[in-house]
């Protein structure tokens, strides 16, 4: 299968780009810049030139290709709105393209605000009350029914392993700076927790196999408590680990405490029944005891 991937050099998106090529399947990344497209051909893919906001080289991208994983985001929590916006458009352009070919078209969303204080599951609908302005799921969805073989990848808030540039090493960042590895309360709110290699090979099932409209949890341990993750910061840094009272976690954690304090787990067990997806990579803990995140 020739595959268009958006987010192809990501973190992510560069293991999803790997597991494709490792199946069998042609892979064609979204490349922004020159770097890009060279990641992309050392790693023995093609390169086309576009990013979000150019709808034509998305359009041109999916119109040469027998099915789409749509992995790109920009990741700016200051202007949060505009990057679902952009997102939303381009979901919409990839849909179009596909629209009456029965390809499969797979896209990204997350489980951390489907269910917050209970376990999320792959039934619970992305337009629940407490979902985000991010309509990933909901563009993309739309076009079940307009003969795109579509469906969503959930990922876990914490999708963990070499290169990791997200809420984890935030965390050891705000370590750093403070001399202390801190957690919530009383840290027994949980995040689910994925490895990438886990969440790459879900992507290349979801898109060789998934049904019309189905949603996928990328969801290898279920909750992890954030005291288990603070702590094994602080073992990494070498430094102590404290509780935050609620009041001061604003101050303490920035923008990442709206995160860090929710009660997020997620279930996966209807991921693994309908795909046969296994997780076998390194839990969260294990990863961060690996120490690599620490150099």
């Amino acid at each position: 299968m020739r595959v268009f991937v958006t987010g192809a050099t990501g973190f992510v998106g560069s293991a999803v780009v790997r597991e494709l090529l490792d199946a069998g399947h042609q892979v064609v990344g979204l490349a922004r810049s020159d770097r890009s497209a060279a990641a992309l051909k050392d790693a023995g893919a093609e390169a086309h030139r576009g990013d979000l906001d150019d709808l034509d080289a998305l359009r041109a991208g999916a119109a040469a290709a027998d099915g789409v994983i749509h992995l790109a985001f920009v990741h700016d929590f200051d202007r949060y709105d505009e990057a679902a916006l952009i997102d939303r458009r381009a979901i919409e352009a990839l849909g179009e393209e596909l629209a009456g070919s029965d390809r499969p078209f797979v896209v990204t969303s997350g489980t951390a605000l489907v269910a917050p204080g209970r376990v999320a599951t792959e039934e619970d609908p992305a337009h629940a009350p407490q979902a985000a302005s991010r309509a990933s799921e909901q563009a993309a969805l739309a076009f079940a029914e307009r003969g795109v073989r579509v469906s969503a990848v959930r990922l876990s808030p914490t999708v963990h392993g070499e290169g990791d540039h997200g809420f984890v090493p935030r965390l050891i960042e705000i370590a750093r700076e403070k001399g202390v590895s801190g957690y919530p309360g009383d840290g027994a709110n949980r995040w689910p927790a994925v490895h990438r290699t886990d969440a790459a090979r879900l992507f290349r099932l979801a898109l060789e196999s998934a049904p019309t409209g189905a949603r996928f949890h990328g969801v290898a341990e279920e909750g992890v408590p954030v005291r288990e993750i603070a702590e094994a910061i602080g073992r990494g840094l070498g430094l102590p680990v404290t509780s935050v009272a609620p009041e001061d976690v604003p101050g303490h954690f920035g923008w990442i405490s709206a995160f860090w304090s929710l009660d997020i787990p997620a279930s996966g067990r209807l991921t693994r029944e309908r795909l046969g997806w296994e997780p076998t990579g390194e839990k969260l803990i294990a990863d961060l005891d690996a120490g690599h995140y620490f150099r």
